[in-house]
C-alpha cells in the first residue's frame, strides 16, 4: 500500500522493517523492544507508587524533576564523550548499571523499606546513568546500518520500539500493582535490561574512526553548540522540542491524578490511559517508518506539535473516561510524529564528527527540559489544578507550532543546499528533470 504526497514523497507500507535486514540492528532492535517494555513498567510503577505514598501532585513533579535534571545538565558533555568514546562499550556501561538501579529500588520496594527520599536519590543515578546513555544510543543508530539511506527508517523503528513498550509496559503495570506491587514491575525491569546488554555484546561492528581530539572538552561544547545554533534549521527544530517538551510532555506526570481523581478509576485506569497515548505513538513512528523520505518533514513536524497541543487542551477538558482514551490516542500520535522527525532530520543532516553533540542536544530538548516541566506542572497542579494546567500547556505548544510553521519557508531556504550536498534531492543534484526539481525544493524541509 502506498499514497503520495509532492514529488518522490511516497508512504509505502512495504519498506516499515526495512532497517531489520542488518544484522546489527536487528540485535538492537530486539534487546531494545523488551527493555523498554520493563522501563515503560517502571514509569508507571514509580508514579503510582508516589502518589500512593505522598497523594502529592507537587512531589510528582518533584520525582520527575530530580530524575531527569541530570539529562538537561550534563549531556552537552556526555555527547562530547559519545564523538570521542566507543559509543558501544558505552552503551554496554550505561545499560549495566540502569539494570543495577532497578534491581535496588525492586529490593526496597519488596522489602517494604522504600520511602519518597530514597526514590529521589535512586531517580537522580538512573537520571546521571541515562545522561550518558541517551546520546551513545542516538549516535549509536548510524554503525549499526551499512546503507545510510535506512538510517531514517531505522530511527522511525527506534521509536516504534519505545512505543510498543509503551503500549505493552503501562497495561502490564497497572495489572501488576493491583494484584502484586509495584516492587515486581521494578524486578521484571531489571531482568528486561538482560536483552539489551546480551544483544549488545552479540553484534560484530566496524570500528568507527575517531579522531583523536587535543582540545579542551569545553571547546568541543562551545563548538558544538555554535554549529547548532548559528544554523537556523536546527536551532528551530531544537527550540520548538524544547517548548514541546517544557509545556506539553509532562501531561504524563499528572496522569495518576486524572486517572484516579478524575475519572475516579485505579491503576488499570492509569494504565489504559497511557497504553492509548502508546497506541498513537507507535502508529506515529510506523507513519514515519513507512516514508521513503525526508522531504516535507517540515510540515509534519509544524502540524503535530499543533495536533499535540491541541489534543491535551482537550483532553483536560473531556470528563468522560472513553473519549479521553481516543484523545490520548491522537495526542500519542501527534507527539511522536513531531518529535522523531525531529531526530531523523537532524540526524540526515549533522556532519558525522559533531553527531553526538547534536544528539545530546536533541536530548536536551527531548529529555532535559522534561524535568523543568514537570516541576512545573506539579507546581501548577498544587495551585490551579491538573485540568488547568495542561489547557495552558497546550495552548503554549499550538503557538509554538504556528512559529514554527511561519518561519518554515526561511528554513527551506537555509536547507536547500544541505539537501542537495548530502543527494537528498538527486533530481536536483543532477541537474535531471528541472520542473520536478523545482517542485521538491519548495516543498523542502
Amino acid at each position: 500500500m502506498t499514497f503520495k504526497n509532492g514529488f518522490n514523497n511516497m508512504v509505502d507500507f512495504r519498506l516499515i522493517f526495512r532497517a531489520l535486514q542488518h544484522r546489527n540492528y536487528r540485535l538492537f532492535f530486539v534487546g531494545q523492544s523488551i527493555s523498554f517494555i520493563g522501563t515503560w513498567m517502571q514509569f508507571v510503577a514509580l508514579s503510582w507508587l508516589v502518589y500512593r505514598l505522598t497523594n502529592s501532585a507537587l512531589l510528582l513533579g518533584v520525582v520527575g524533576f530530580v530524575g531527569q535534571i541530570p539529562t538537561f545538565l550534563l549531556t552537552p558533555f556526555t555527547g562530547v564523550i559519545a564523538d570521542r568514546y566507543n559509543r558501544h562499550k558505552i552503551l554496554i556501561i550505561t545499560q549495566t548499571l540502569a539494570m543495577l538501579q532497578a534491581l535496588v529500588l525492586s529490593i526496597l520496594v519488596l522489602s517494604g523499606n522504600i520511602s519518597v527520599g530514597q526514590i529521589i536519590i535512586l531517580s537522580i543515578i538512573l537520571g546521571l546513568i541515562s545522561s550518558f546513555d541517551i546520546p551513545a544510543r542516538q549516535a549509536f543508530t548510524i554503525e549499526m546500518i551499512e546503507k545510510k539511506e535506512d538510517l531514517g527508517n531505522a530511527i522511525a523503528l527506534n521509536s516504534s520500539i519505545v512505543n510498543v513498550a509503551r503500549l505493552i509496559g503501562p497495561a502490564l503495570a497497572g495489572i501488576l500493582i493491583a494484584t502484586l506491587g509495584e516492587g515486581v514491575c521494578f524486578l521484571l525491569n531489571a531482568i528486561s535490561y538482560v536483552a539489551s546488554i546480551l544483544s549488545l555484546l552479540l553484534m560484530k561492528l566496524t570500528p568507527r574512526t575517531i579522531k583523536l581530539s587535543t582540545n579542551h572538552i569545553w571547546h568541543d561544547i562551545k563548538e558544538g553548540f555554535s554549529y547548532a545554533f548559528n544554523f537556523m534549521p536546527i536551532k528551530s527544530i531544537l527550540l520548538l522540542l524544547s517548548l514541546i517538551s517544557l509545556m506539553g510532555v509532562p501531561y504524563q506526570v499528572l496522569m495518576p491524578i486524572f486517572a484516579r481523581d478524575i475519572f475516579h478509576g485505579g491503576p488499570q485506569t492509569l494504565g489504559f490511559l497511557m497504553a492509548m497515548s502508546g497506541i498513537g505513538a507507535l502508529m506515529g513512528a510506523i507513519y514515519l517508518a513507512a516514508r521513503k523520505s525526508i522531504i516535507g518533514l517540515g510540515k509534519r513536524i509544524a502540524l503535530a506539535a499543533g495536533f499535540f497541543g491541541l489534543g491535551i487542551v482537550v483532553f483536560a477538558l473531556s470528563r468522560v473516561l472513553w473519549f479521553s482514551m481516543v484523545v490520548m490516542l491522537v495526542s500519542g500520535f501527534a507527539m511522536m510524529v513531531q518529535m522523531a522527525a525531529s531526530n531523523t532530520v537532524l540526524q540526515t543532516i549533522v556532519d558525522e564528527d559533531k553527531r553526538g553533540r547534536i544528539m545530546s542536544f536533541y536530548t536536551m530538548a527531548f529529555m532535559g527540559m522534561a524535568p523543568f516541566g514537570s516541576l512545573l506542572a506539579g507546581g501548577l497542579a498544587h495551585k490551579i489544578g491538573a485540568p488547568n494546567t495542561l489547557i495552558f500547556g497546550g495552548a503554549c505548544c499550538v503557538l509554538g507550532a504556528i512559529m514554527f510553521a511561519r518561519n518554515l519557508p526561511v528554513l527551506r531556504k537555509h536547507m536547500r543546499p544541505v539537501y542537495i550536498k548530502k543527494g537528498i534531492i538527486p533530481e536536483v543534484a543532477k541537474g535531471i528533470g528541472a520542473a520536478s526539481g523545482l517542485e521538491v525544493l519548495s516543498e523542502g524541509l
